[in-house]
C-alpha cells in the first residue's frame, strides 16, 4: 500500500468500530422488524456526518505532516532518530484515539440501545485481541514449569538459532548470532519443536562434517581431524571428543565422512571453534595430501590406493 493512503487505512479501520455488527442489526429486525430501519437510522446522527468526514479528512492530513516531519527529523538529527519514530508512534495513536472518538460523538446518538450495541462490538473485538495474549500468558507460565530452555541456552527454534536472553510471560527474546533481538510469543513454542544445545551448562556439543574421496587413507584423515579438535584452544576436553567414519552418498556419488562430534567450552565460542578445527583439518589434510571426493576436483582412478587395489583383486 502507497504511504500517503497507510494513515487513512488506519483510521477507516479503527472506525469500523463504530458500525454495528451484523449480528446486533439481525437481533433488533428478529425483534421488531418493523421499526428496525427506523431504530438504526435513528442511531445516526446526520448532521454531525458531514463534520465527522472532515475530521478524519484532517486527522489524515495531520498524520502525513508528522510522518513527513519525522522522516526530516530522522535525517537531520541520525542519532535520535529512535527517538522520533518512539514519539511518533504515541503521537499517531493519541490522533487515531481521539479521531474515533470525536466521530463517535458528532455521528451517534448516544443511547442506552447504542451504548449496549458498541459494548457488544468492543468486547468482541477487545476478546479477539485478546485470545492470542491470553494463550501466551498460560503457555509462559508452562514455559516457566516444563523448562524446555532456560535463560542464556543456545536453542534452534523456528528458523533462528541464539541464545535466549528473556523469558516473559508474553514472550521469549532469543539474540540471533548476528546480533538481532527475535521476539517470538510464547503459544508457539506449545506446538514446534525447540533445539537446546546446553540446557543450563555453558559448555555445548558441535558436529563438523569433513569429506574426503574413497580412494584416501580414511584412518589418517580420522586422527588428523581428531588431532585438530583436541588440540584447539576452545575444546572442553572434560567431554568426550568422538569422530566417526562412514560412507555416504552425496549429490549422486560416493564419499567418505568423517564427523567430529567434540564440545565446547562457551556457546560464545561456537563458531570460532568451528573456524579454528575446519582450518586446522584443511591445513593438516593438504599437508598430508588427503584429497576431497574425485567428482568434485580431480579424476578419479580406482587403483590409485593399496587398500582399492586390494579389493580389485
Amino acid at each position: 500500500m502507497n504511504a500517503r493512503y497507510r494513515h487513512l487505512g488506519a483510521l477507516l479501520g479503527a472506525l469500523t468500530l463504530l458500525v454495528p455488527t451484523a449480528a446486533a442489526a439481525q437481533a433488533i429486525a428478529d425483534a421488531d422488524p418493523a421499526g428496525a430501519v427506523t431504530t438504526l437510522a435513528g442511531m445516526i446522527r446526520w448532521t454531525g456526518v458531514a463534520a465527522s468526514l472532515v475530521l478524519i479528512a484532517s486527522s489524515w492530513l495531520l498524520l502525513r505532516f508528522i510522518s513527513g516531519l519525522v522522516d526530516k527529523l530522522g535525517i537531520a538529527f541520525a542519532e535520535y532518530r529512535l527517538l522520533f519514530q518512539k514519539v511518533s508512534a504515541f503521537v499517531r495513536f493519541g490522533v487515531y484515539f481521539a479521531t474515533i472518538m470525536i466521530t463517535m460523538l458528532l455521528s451517534v446518538q448516544i443511547s442506552r440501545d447504542v451504548l449496549a450495541i458498541l459494548g457488544g462490538t468492543v468486547a468482541v473485538a477487545i476478546g479477539f485481541a485478546m485470545k492470542d495474549l491470553a494463550s501466551s500468558i498460560v503457555a509462559g507460565v508452562m514455559i516457566m514449569f516444563d523448562r524446555p530452555f532456560q535463560v542464556g541456552d543456545r536453542v534452534k527454534f523456528a528458523g533462528e538459532y541464539g541464545d535466549i536472553v528473556t523469558i516473559g510471560l508474553r514472550s521469549v527474546k532469543l539474540n540471533t548470532l548476528d546480533d538481532s533481538m527475535v521476539t517470538i510469543p510464547n503459544n508457539m513454542f506449545l506446538n514446534q519443536v525447540t533445539t537446546c544445545g546446553n540446557y543450563g551448562v555453558v559448555n555445548m556439543q558441535i558436529v563438523l562434517d569433513f569429506l574426503i574421496g574413497v580412494d584416501q587413507d580414511a584412518a589418517l584423515a580420522r586422527q588428523l581431524v581428531r588431532e585438530a579438535a583436541v588440540t584447539s584452544r576452545y575444546v572442553y576436553l572434560p567431554n568426550p571428543v568422538v569422530v566417526r567414519v562412514n560412507q555416504v552418498v552425496v549429490g549422486n556419488y560416493l564419499a567418505i565422512q568423517i564427523r567430529l562430534k567434540a564440545y565446547v567450552l562457551d556457546t560464545k565460542f561456537e563458531k570460532a571453534f568451528e573456524t579454528d578445527v575446519t582450518l586446522r583439518v584443511l591445513e593438516a589434510f593438504a599437508e598430508h595430501e588427503i584429497q576431497p571426493p574425485a567428482i568434485l576436483h580431480r579424476p578419479f582412478d580406482s587403483l590409485s590406493t593399496p587398500a582399492l587395489r586390494a579389493v580389485g583383486g
